[in-house]
């Protein structure tokens, strides 16, 4: 799903050969930096460096990925992406699975004022407090955010900002496909997105890699309108892959007074009484493998 060979070249297309003290003139045709440029300012052999690219060197030392990272101007995730990706063939990392622990999902419950969600490496929504299914409009285990942004095209306008939460999902994809290059069920996402949206190809040819942590997200409610949330990512604990994702309305904002009455406005319905995470345990996309 993910080489490093793919994530050097297009990494080398973007660095601005004057920002590395390289003369550019009108003559140059090449997008970046070339190969032998990559080579000499990173202190390895042209030929090492070509091998790397073809996917032929054997696994490089920490010094040179390190090198080749300071080159290519990779800030953290990046730096850390390059690392998991020169190790794959010598470390191939299982799957998480995807079974939510009952205490976790009464933490979930305890969140009543923001919607809280459980979300795998794959973008699954593993559970979610009563407030997530209703800004989702629908019970929120089984849903796949990626499908939901770039396939489902009647739900596009929930998104406020829906071009920066491509380029976050294709990013966050991109990094799980790292973690993970043997996950079948995550190559068979990549490839159904890659399928079904043009924006989704331009974007993962890109390669580029993000790990958000936390920013503003901003939702349209057919409801209540405009809410203008915090998101702020936690990561599990027990190497599950897994996140808890609270989305917070600042104090006295109207984003704090949408949430309260899109509680109020539902509280009389049969199916905002419904409990979110009932179907937790017989989510819709099957057991584990191995599990």
């Amino acid at each position: 799903m993910d080489d490093l060979a793919g994530f050097l070249r297009t990494r080398r297309s973007r660095v601005d050969p004057a920002a590395v003290g390289i003369p550019v003139d009108r003559r140059r045709r090449v997008e970046g930096l070339r190969r032998e440029e990559v080579a000499h300012l990173s202190g390895v052999s042209v030929d090492y460096y070509v091998r790397l690219e073809q996917g032929r060197a054997t696994q490089p030392s920490e010094q040179i990925l390190d090198a080749l990272a300071r080159v290519l101007g990779l800030d953290e995730t990046e730096r850390g992406h390059l690392h998991r990706l020169a190790r794959q063939r010598h470390r191939r990392a299982k799957a998480p699975g995807g079974r939510v622990r009952p205490e976790l999902v009464r933490v979930l419950d305890l969140v009543t004022d923001a919607p809280a969600l459980i979300m795998g490496h794959r973008l699954d929504v593993l559970a979610g407090n009563r407030l997530a299914g209703l800004l989702f409009g629908r019970p929120v285990p089984g849903l796949n955010t990626a499908r939901h942004i770039f396939l489902e095209e009647a739900e596009r306008g929930l998104y406020a900002d829906w071009e920066q939460c491509t380029l976050d999902v294709v990013g966050h994809l991109r990094l799980a496909a790292g973690k993970y290059p043997e996950d079948p069920r995550l190559a068979s996402l990549i490839g159904e997105l890659a399928m079904g949206s043009e924006r989704f190809r331009r974007l993962w040819a890109r390669a580029d890699v993000r790990a958000r942590t936390h920013g503003r997200k901003a939702y349209r409610h057919p409801l209540v309108g405009l809410l203008e949330l915090h998101q702020e990512n936690f990561a599990l604990p027990d190497e599950s892959g897994m996140e808890l994702l609270v989305l917070s309305a600042s104090p006295g904002s109207p984003a704090e007074d949408a949430l309260r009455l899109l509680a109020g406005l539902c509280t009389g319905s049969g199916d905002a009484r419904t409990p979110v995470n009932a179907a937790i345990h017989t989510l819709p996309f099957g057991p584990e493998p191995g599990a």
